[in-house]
């Protein structure tokens, strides 16, 4: 009889969760989008407006029914509005995000607060590459420059790019994007703009339009990701290599269960030192001590650093908690279901909301603040403790599943990984190994997961195709932990899935950093505000053959996205000229024009473009072409298959 639940999820563990699930009467996702079924095809086309309260309006794709709103809007310009919209409501999350971390690394600096600034070596570079001298200054004195000058990004009034932007991003494309006028000058006010120029009655014109969302893109990637993650390393440390372990086989059934679930990691940092500090209160409360593990980026960001095992991704929170185990799912913003305090009426589970923007009816809400940040964490880990008495064995039901896989990969984890065999020019092994084909390009697989789509079934089968050509994979967030699930991100699956000639790179790294070993063929580069971490790499690897980031053998996927977030990473993937694959369909297919901008006319400008395709084996395979197209124009020697 054939499993129903294969189609729902490749996750073995996710698979015997939704039996299990079903079982006991749990709604889950899945049930909820097939409740939804069939969605509405205006709002898959992107062609319903809500922008004033004459609507909502839809135009019929068929031209049988309306062509236009209420106002005069056609479908270009409704969907490019949509658009715009999405881009800057996924950019302000992350921005939100970067401004949190500028006050507390001020608050750092001044002593303000108890989170000692740990990375003095990132906090120099970062400061470097701002135009800071570091010479004289105590690293509370340079903290606190950077910081103002952070700070000075969100109150410029003038046309001048971001400061972020000029000193993080390669200088041609500061330049272009300059000649088309989408360089982020402030991300408030750029945010600001883009939502006045998409109100009714103002910007009618798509293309102009679209221009606005390559901005919000990019106000996303400096005024959020690169600044976050910057600021982030400077407080907790820059990750270097850490092993753990992926998937809910991770929860112990003899021990108190904290799941940590969000994107900010000033919480769950100190989740992890007062579990530590109060493992043997779980002890005396009869447990055998406490088990964290993590879900989507604040689960990534405490593997990085501190290697807290995955427990899964998005799409599967909620079979988390049906383990019967969690005796406390911690959580701050963004991809946070709110079904998650209705799964949790089923067991003894404690939801608990840390953030004054994110609360759920139904859950406990401690207010997690920097000042009390101890006492706050102190108070969360005793929750879980006491939590601990209240499980019913009867419901505990742990799938086995688990996988052992390497953390912490760095841009500066791998240089020094590349240092091993060439301590004078850490990047020339790379640089000629892809020159020789032994590595035929690069690859990186991002985003989130979407109930449309097998659970990482995308992720999975894109990295097997792309590894087994040879193709060097880097990974962040969801996607990230989703390959980690499958089993590709430890040395086995080198042995496993890489092509013999990124086998051989990756085997001859590994031993010389002492690993006895291959690296992994996918690097986890991190939570999805770091892929900064991934754009800087492919900066380095630009300067060094001299040549632009566009014209280099790489490519970008998201191939299960969701969220508003992953629209706005995307866009600024195309303005850096990487091609950037999309598993589901966007909502923009109700234009043509916005439909042939973002998938052929935009590589003329910007030298990126995005494409559609939701099989596996045809996405690597448009992929692998286009990187053999970017070898060819550099002049290098294509490998025969």
């Amino acid at each position: 009889m054939e499993n129903k639940y294969c189609h729902q999820s490749c996750d073995p563990a996710a698979q015997k969760m939704l039996k299990r699930a079903e079982e006991l009467n749990i709604e889950t996702v899945w049930d909820r989008y097939a409740a939804q079924e069939p969605q509405c095809g205006f709002g898959q086309l992107g062609l319903c407006c809500r922008v004033c309260s004459m609507g909502p309006c839809r135009v019929d794709p068929f031209g049988d029914g309306p062509q236009k709103g209420v106002c005069g809007a056609g479908a270009d310009t409704i969907v490019a509005r949509n658009l715009v919209r999405t881009a800057a409501a996924g950019a302000s999350s992350h921005v939100d995000h970067g401004y949190e971390y500028i006050q507390a690394l001020k608050k750092a600096a001044q002593g303000e607060i108890p989170y000692p600034i740990k990375d003095e070596g990132k906090l120099k570079a970062i400061a470097a590459k701002l135009g800071l001298s570091a010479e004289g200054k105590t690293k509370e004195e340079l903290a606190l420059a950077i910081a103002e000058i952070a700070a000075q990004d969100f109150a410029n009034t003038g046309e001048e790019p971001m400061k972020w932007v000029t000193a993080s991003a390669p200088a041609e494309r500061v330049e272009a994007w300059k000649k088309l006028g989408v360089a982020p000058r402030n991300p408030d006010r750029d945010i600001r703009s883009a939502l006045s120029q998409t109100n009714i009655g103002t910007d009618a014109d798509p293309v102009n339009m679209l221009l606005t969302a390559v901005r919000m893109g990019l106000v996303d990637a400096y005024g959020g990701l690169h600044l976050t993650t910057d600021l982030q390393d400077i407080i907790f440390g820059t990750p270097t290599p850490v092993a753990s372990e992926a998937n809910l086989g991770v929860l112990k059934e003899d021990k108190v269960n904290i799941v940590v679930h969000g994107h900010v990691p000033l919480m769950s940092e100190k989740l992890v030192e007062w579990a530590n500090k109060l493992n043997d209160k779980a002890i005396v409360a009869g447990a055998a001590g406490i088990q964290l593990a993590g879900i989507c980026c604040s689960g990534n960001e405490i593997l990085m650093r501190q290697g807290v095992p995955i427990a899964t991704n998005f799409l599967s929170q909620e079979l988390a908690i049906a383990t019967g185990v969690v005796d406390a799912i911690v959580v701050d913003i963004q991809c946070i279901m709110p079904s998650l305090t209705t799964v949790a009426e089923c067991f003894h589970t404690k939801v608990i909301t840390t953030m004054p923007i994110a609360k759920i009816p139904g859950a406990t809400h401690v207010d997690f603040n920097l000042e009390e940040a101890d006492a706050k964490a102190q108070e969360i880990i005793e929750l879980a403790i006491a939590n601990y008495r209240n499980r019913d064995k009867s419901k505990v039901h742990i799938p086995q599943e688990k996988t052992s896989f390497l953390g912490g990969f760095s841009v500066e984890a791998i240089v020094g990984a590349l240092a091993k065999v060439n301590a004078e020019d850490p990047l020339k092994p790379l640089v000629d190994n892809i020159a020789a084909g032994n590595i035929l390009g690069a690859a990186a697989l991002v985003g989130c997961n979407t109930v449309k789509l097998t659970q990482d079934s995308v992720h999975v089968g894109l990295a097997k195709e792309l590894l087994k050509n040879n193709v060097l994979i880097v990974s962040t967030g969801c996607a990230a932990q989703a390959l980690a699930k499958a089993g590709l991100m430890n040395p086995a699956a080198t042995e496993q899935y890489a092509g013999e000639g990124l086998k051989a790179v990756l085997t001859a790294v590994g031993q010389a950093a002492g690993l006895n070993a291959p690296l992994p063929p996918v690097l986890h580069m991190g939570s999805c505000v770091d892929n900064s971490r991934i754009a800087d790499l492919l900066s380095a690897l630009a300067g060094y053959l001299k040549v632009n980031v566009k014209d280099l053998p790489i490519a970008a996927s998201a191939p299960e996205f969701m969220s508003e977030k992953a629209i706005a990473i995307g866009t600024w993937a195309v303005a850096m000229g990487i091609l950037t694959h999309l598993g589901p369909t966007p909502q923009v297919l109700g234009s043509p024009i916005v439909t042939g901008v973002l998938t052929d006319k935009v590589e003329e400008l910007l030298g990126g473009k995005f494409i559609v395709e939701a099989d596996p084996v045809k996405a690597a395979a448009t992929i692998i072409n286009h990187i053999i197209d970017k070898r060819q124009k550099l002049g290098l020697t294509v490998p025969q298959a």
